[in-house]
């Protein structure tokens, strides 16, 4: 208690000291109790030295390796320094996997992100235009059926697309049904022109469930009287997914698109079981794949470390320019009003 007429402000300034921290009474700092330091410990200690151990400490190891010429089966190895990044990017091979990292990093998001946000509109804000907010009828049943996929293993989902896609598969079966002929007999994978798009499809197919309960459970957190009130207004169903839904879930699709995005950088699972070989002239190859090969295949692992910091630093630029754009585009303004 203060006395009657003191200025709450001072007191609070005299208790937490010019630098804010907070202060026993006579200026000096709290006590260091076991509790507190079991906290310390426990809740970041720990955790810090896991991390350190089990992210940082592999990672400062690649770069080690990467700088020299280990096979991977022998204690004996030289510093040969930058000698196995000249050589990768020197090499058609790789730069051919890095490109398509490349288009798949920007693909995937963006085709999944777009199909998966119209799927949660549908089902949560997508009915009729009258009445209440709500979605489509028997929108329960489809969530059910878009996120099946998802409980899928990814090898699963890669071998049988592999066998649907095959020249006498049932994707072909099913156009000789309709009287689509011209497809008869067509390798879907083994053609440069369609490998990456059949490619595309099957891991977008797999994503778009999870993605889409995802932004069902963030639209569902946005009031129902703000959709009321465009609805008042005279918004239409696309001008209040662009001018409502996406501003208010901007978070949501960010970490979607930034996980969407590693998972597009790596997609071994995927590219190894639809086109083990990297598909027709390496069209479909990744960098996983590529690393995968060297390592254990020519026995260079130290060059496939490099391919591997490659990847990580391929990885975070991604993940740093998705944060750019969404600042640039409005995110900053966005948080700064929440």
């Amino acid at each position: 208690m203060t006395a009657a007429g003191a200025d709450p402000g001072a007191a609070i300034a005299t208790t937490l000291g010019p630098t804010g921290s907070r202060k026993a009474a006579g200026g000096r700092r709290r006590k260091l109790t076991v509790d507190y330091v079991t906290f310390m410990v426990v809740f970041l200690g720990l955790p810090l030295a896991i991390f350190l151990i089990f992210v940082i400490w592999p990672f400062a190891q690649a770069v080690f390796y990467s700088l020299t010429d280990w096979s991977g089966f022998s204690p004996n190895m030289e510093i040969i320094g930058i000698d196995n990044y000249i050589r990768l990017f020197n090499d058609d091979i790789f730069m051919t996997a890095l490109w398509n990292n490349v288009l798949l990093a920007v693909v995937v998001p963006l085709i999944t992100i777009v199909l998966s946000l119209i799927l949660a509109t549908m089902v949560t804000v997508g009915g009729p235009s009258h009445g209440p907010i709500r979605g489509l009828r028997n929108s329960s049943f489809y969530r059910v059926v878009s996120f099946f996929p998802y409980v899928i293993p990814a090898i699963i989902i890669g071998i049988l697309w592999s066998q649907i896609y095959t020249p006498g598969g049932l994707l072909n079966g099913i156009l000789g049904l309709v009287g689509i002929d011209m497809f008869e007999s067509f390798p879907w994978l083994g053609d440069e022109r369609t490998a990456m798009g059949a490619t595309i499809f099957v891991i977008v197919w797999s994503f778009v469930g999870f993605y889409m309960v995802l932004f069902v459970a963030a639209i569902k957190g946005v009031p129902a009287e703000t959709y009321e009130a465009a609805r008042i207004d005279g918004a239409g169903r696309l001008r209040t997914a662009l001018s409502i839904t996406i501003p208010l879930i901007r978070d949501n699709i960010q970490t979607a698109y930034i996980y969407l995005g590693i998972m597009a950088l790596d997609a071994f699972v995927y590219m190894q079981a639809l086109n083990p070989g990297g598909g027709p002239n390496n069209s479909t190859l990744v960098m996983s794949q590529q690393l995968f090969r060297t390592a254990f295949n020519k026995g260079e692992f130290g060059q496939a470390s490099a391919m591997g910091v490659v990847l990580a630093i391929v990885t975070l630029i991604f993940a740093a320019i998705v944060f750019i754009v969404n600042r640039i585009t409005g995110g900053k303004e966005e948080e700064g009003r929440s």
